[in-house]
């Protein structure tokens, strides 16, 4: 598809694509190769059971 043929959306999120693409191959992702704290993983699924548990008693009352 030549972009004379695209409507605005489909023009719109190629460039969200290519500017996502320039970005990571500028920027990277300053993570790799980094591990998660052991206490990090366990606030996250602290946090996460608390959430589920919130959306059980929401779906249940």
């Amino acid at each position: 598809m030549q972009v004379k043929d695209m409507n605005v959306e489909q023009l719109r999120d190629l460039i969200r694509h290519t500017v996502e693409q320039c970005l990571e191959e500028y920027f990277g992702d300053p993570d790799i190769g980094l591990e998660v704290k052991t206490e990090v993983k366990q606030k996250l699924l602290d946090s996460l059971k608390r959430t589920q548990a919130e959306e059980s008693s929401i779906l249940a009352g």
